[in-house]
């Protein structure tokens, strides 16, 4: 049984938190987060310390208390280091570019592949062969990233497509023609 819901909060310098009722907001360096949290789950924000507690011991309140701590947890990091992606492309003539605010892909399809920029996710294209996502919101960040994996996602033959930095692709072995 995981007892990661009752593990307290360190908030870092310059992190504030504010509860309105079941709303909270979190504000940091790197912006600010909002997020509503079940009512079943109370939240006590002591100094810099915020801790969790249930109100009942059913199941679905013990899934909750964990849950509710550790979005807490990713929207502290989120406004104070931030969330990144990193993918690669593998394939002949597999490329990606920025073009303004729009990333573009060339993954064998007949036409470009664009995903739009928004204010809660960035890209980056240090090279044309590997993509960065990054971005405060840990959900967002993931969601695009897989997102754009699933424009082209590695197939098990020849092991080409778009993956995330450091995945492995399980090869499988082609007909033998006998």
């Amino acid at each position: 049984m995981s007892r990661i819901g009752y593990k307290v909060v360190e908030l870092p310098a310059g992190v504030e938190v504010k509860q309105d009722g079941n709303m909270v907001t979190v504000k940091g360096p790197k912006g600010e987060l909002t997020r509503e949290f079940s009512d079943k789950i109370s939240m006590k924000i002591e100094g810099t310390t915020v801790s969790f507690d249930r109100s009942s011991d059913d199941n679905k309140t013990k899934a909750l208390h964990g849950t509710t701590r550790a979005n807490f947890n990713n929207m502290v990091v989120g406004v104070t280091e931030g969330f990144k992606k990193e993918l690669e492309l593998r394939g002949v003539g597999y490329r990606a570019q920025m073009k303004g605010n729009t990333l573009v892909l060339s993954v064998g399809y007949s036409h470009p592949v664009e995903f739009e920029q928004t204010d809660d996710v960035k890209f980056e294209t240090p090279s044309a062969t590997s993509i960065v996502v990054s971005g405060i919101n840990k959900e967002v960040v993931g969601d695009m990233a897989a997102r754009i994996r699933a424009v082209r996602a590695p197939e098990p033959y020849k092991g080409k497509g778009i993956r995330y930095v450091g995945e492995y692709v399980r090869r499988k072995e082609g007909k033998t023609g006998k």
